[in-house]
């Protein structure tokens, strides 16, 4: 009988090391999310956990204002109260927490890590790598939808992908999390090779990725 692989819970992970995180660092401390503390990083994991309506402000223009009020309210929480909500994995993600919250709670953790003086990379896991290159090509391709060239992202040892609407080509390389750090807004602070015609890389470099 073949042997079974362990499923780690990766999302579940990330959820209380962010938690964790934040709990050593404070509610004031700062974040790569413009504006944000360590409090109002919280509230929206909060919110988008348990309030599905207001989260939906996230994409949906509309909501943004009453999105941004449910926030308000859940970062009035107690600091304990609200850390102990952000650890709590919500009843919808019983079958659906790696999935969607994986990439989700490893770019939020970064986000404090990173904001914080003199950080580094973390070293990942083989199995936790190629977990985070499976959000890696699904992220690359919404992200670069509309860069005019033909955008090689690589992961070495886990693969390439194209995207872009075509045209010169353009290498991005990296770790899986730091692609993600990137292709999600963070290129600032995410480590990777972007070789190419200057005037696409220079927009790359400042292009308002994610959501």
């Amino acid at each position: 009988m073949g042997s079974i692989r362990q499923v780690t819970e990766y999302a579940s992970t990330e959820r209380n090391a962010i938690a964790d995180l934040m709990a050593e660092l404070g509610p004031e401390a700062p974040t790569l999310c413009a504006g944000w503390t360590t409090r109002d990083l919280a509230a929206h994991l909060v919110t988008r956990a348990t309030r599905a309506e207001a989260a939906a402000g996230i994409v949906v223009r509309g909501l943004a204002g009453h999105m941004k009020r449910v926030q308000d309210r859940i970062a009035a929480r107690e600091w304990p109260a609200l850390l102990t909500a952000v650890r709590k994995r919500p009843w919808w993600a019983l079958f659906v927490d790696e999935p969607l919250n994986r990439t989700e709670y490893f770019i939020h953790h970064e986000d404090v890590r990173r904001a914080q003086p003199e950080w580094q990379p973390r070293e990942l896991d083989d199995d936790y790598a190629d977990a985070l290159w499976s959000g890696v090509r699904t992220q690359a391709r919404l992200a670069l939808r509309r860069t005019p060239a033909t955008v090689r992202v690589t992961a070495p040892g886990l693969g390439t992908i194209e995207a872009g609407r075509g045209g010169p080509g353009v290498n991005l390389v990296g770790e899986p999390g730091e692609l993600l750090m990137f292709l999600s807004g963070r290129q600032k602070h995410a480590r990777v090779e972007l070789i190419g015609p200057p005037e696409i890389t220079g927009r790359m470099w400042t292009a308002r990725y994610g959501v």
